[in-house]
């Protein structure tokens, strides 16, 4: 099984760090303490976190003991990888209370009788200062500042808080504290987990082995999923919900999140990915409810779908919005709560999922008194 653990790895992977290393590992038959950090920064995991979560559940399946990292201690500090701008510092409460709710969905994906949960606090939170201090002499702020986001910052005159700086290290020796032999996360990750292997050494540990994964655009189709822009698909959110933002992706994602997401392999996938493209993402719309709710719950977000928005119908009780200013669609959508921007609705009306009386309009459609708008499972009567 270790061959084939390896083999998905290096199909599924980005960058393996050091490749040949963890292919010798797993050949071997090495029991590996596999490690994922996820800072629990909003309430609730979204299909995004699907791609590395599906690996650790490889892992678990092949004998390998998973160690999730909650980061209640980093987060507070906030991750600053592909950021632009310093994150609002976070309360231990908002920590806590969305720390909950990761342990309690993680286990949608892996068995829970074979993972190891960590909160970093355990450790970072009792360093004295002199810990902290000889953390911080384990590497240098060159090294720090070569990572990307920090260098871009630089280079644009945009500030970056002193404690953003702790943020690698922290990470780095959550590796440390737990003793990991492999870590994984995404590609936006890259720099943390190479910089765990540095700091590993400077400890005189064995270094972990790193591999990264692809990163999955949200609805929205252009950058990365996430709950602060609006574009993510929620693990724990109502079947309609998932089917509809599935179906409302750009045709363009539909193969990634059948690779990346979908659960679905080898024969499977490839009928699938065979299909015409709009069958294909309601294939795709159909599994993904399937995995999260199960198969009933998966039949009837379809029949859902396909009434309210394939077959036009429009139900009779629906919400009433009076009609102030503007009524071009984009301005109307946000005015009404179901867009969060003029260029999110925009958008949305570009990819066909807004109607206005059961009939798909552009974003330069206006809308009247008695018009009927439909998006993203709400009915709004104009008045």
């Amino acid at each position: 099984m270790s061959r084939e653990l390896f083999e998905r790895l290096r199909e599924r992977a980005v960058e393996i760090h050091v490749e040949e290393h963890l292919r010798s590992r797993l050949q071997r038959g090495e029991s590996l303490r596999v490690k994922l950090g996820l800072d629990p920064t909003a309430p609730d995991l979204h299909v995004g976190h699907l791609v590395v979560l599906d690996v650790l559940r490889a892992f678990q399946d092949d004998g390998h003991t998973v160690v999730l990292i909650v980061g209640d201690f980093t987060a507070m500090i906030g991750d600053p990888s592909g950021r632009s701008e310093t994150r609002p510092i976070l309360t231990r409460e908002q920590v806590d209370a969305a720390a909950r709710t990761y342990l309690d969905q993680i286990h949608l994906v892996l068995d829970r009788e074979r993972l190891e949960v960590r909160r970093n606090s355990e450790w970072l939170g009792e360093m004295k200062g002199a810990d902290v201090l000889r953390l911080l002499g384990k590497a240098t702020l060159q090294q720090v500042l070569q990572r990307e986001d920090f260098a871009d910052r630089l280079k644009a005159g945009t500030p970056i808080g002193a404690h953003e700086i702790l943020y690698p290290f922290n990470q780095a020796y959550d590796s440390v504290a737990i003793r990991a032999d492999v870590e994984i996360g995404g590609t936006d990750q890259l720099f943390n987990l190479l910089f765990g292997r540095e700091i590993q050494k400077a400890y005189a540990q064995d270094t972990q082995d790193v591999a990264v994964f692809p990163l999955l655009e949200g609805t929205d189709g252009t950058v990365k999923m996430g709950k602060s822009l609006g574009n993510y698909i929620g693990l724990t959110e109502p079947p309609e919900e998932i089917y509809g933002k599935t179906m409302s992706i750009p045709d363009k994602l539909t193969e990634k999140y059948l690779r990346l997401v979908s659960g679905l392999d080898g024969p499977e996938l490839a009928a699938v990915l065979a299909m015409k493209p709009r069958d294909a993402k309601a294939a795709l719309a159909r599994q993904l409810v399937k995995r999260l709710h199960g198969e009933d719950a998966a039949a009837r977000a379809e029949s859902h779908f396909v009434n309210q928005f394939v077959r036009k119908e429009i139900p009779d009780q629906k919400e009433e919005h009076k009609i102030e200013g503007p009524t071009d669609v984009v301005s109307v959508l946000v005015a009404i709560g179901i867009a969060n921007s003029r260029g999110d609705a925009r958008r949305l009306a570009e990819q066909g999922g807004v109607r206005i009386n059961g009939d798909k309009v552009e974003p330069t459609a206006t809308a009247a008194a008695g018009d009927v708008i439909s998006a993203r499972r709400r009915h709004v009567l104009l008045k």
